[in-house]
C-alpha cells in the first residue's frame, strides 16, 4: 500500500482540450483519486459532468473561468491560484484558460459510492474517454 505519491513523476494524458498529469490512480485508493489539469490558453475542457465523482479543485498556476449549469442558468467563475472550487455530482462544466499562461489546477475526484467497478482505474477511465469523444487513446497516452 502506498502512502505517498509524487508530483514531480506523473503520468500524462494529453487530450485534444487538455493535459491530466496522473499523481494517484484510484486503484491505490477506496474512493478518491488525484491528478493535474492543465489547460492551454485559448483553449477549454469539454463541457461535461461526473455522475459518480465530487470534485475538488486547487488552482495553482494561471488564471480562468469556470462555467457552471445551475438551474438558474450557466454561472461563470473566475478562478486564480489559492482558490479552492467543488464540483457536486452531476454538474455540467467546463473549465477555460485566461490569459497567456497556462491555467494548472490539482483535483481530487471522491467517489461517494466507492470507486466504478467499470472503470476501477484511472487508464479504463481514460480508454473510455477517449471512444465517447471519438479520440485515439494511443494519441492521448504521453510516454
Amino acid at each position: 500500500m502506498k502512502y505517498k505519491f509524487s508530483t514531480k513523476k506523473t503520468k500524462r494524458y494529453r487530450f485534444p482540450t487538455h493535459i491530466n498529469d496522473l499523481v494517484m490512480d484510484r486503484s491505490e485508493a477506496t474512493a478518491s483519486e488525484v491528478f493535474f489539469t492543465v489547460v492551454e490558453p485559448g483553449k477549454a475542457s469539454p463541457l461535461h459532468k461526473h455522475d459518480d465523482t465530487e470534485q475538488i479543485y486547487y488552482v495553482v498556476d494561471g488564471e480562468g473561468e469556470l462555467t457552471i449549469e445551475t438551474e438558474e442558468g450557466p454561472l461563470l467563475v473566475n478562478i486564480k491560484p489559492g482558490d479552492v472550487v467543488r464540483m457536486p455530482v452531476g454538474t455540467m462544466h467546463r473549465a477555460r484558460c485566461l490569459g497567456d499562461q497556462i491555467l494548472r489546477y490539482l483535483v481530487v475526484d471522491c467517489f461517494p459510492s466507492s470507486r466504478p467497478d467499470a472503470e476501477p482505474t484511472w487508464d479504463s477511465h481514460v480508454h473510455e474517454i477517449c471512444r465517447l469523444n471519438g479520440w485515439d487513446y494511443d494519441e492521448v497516452l504521453e510516454e
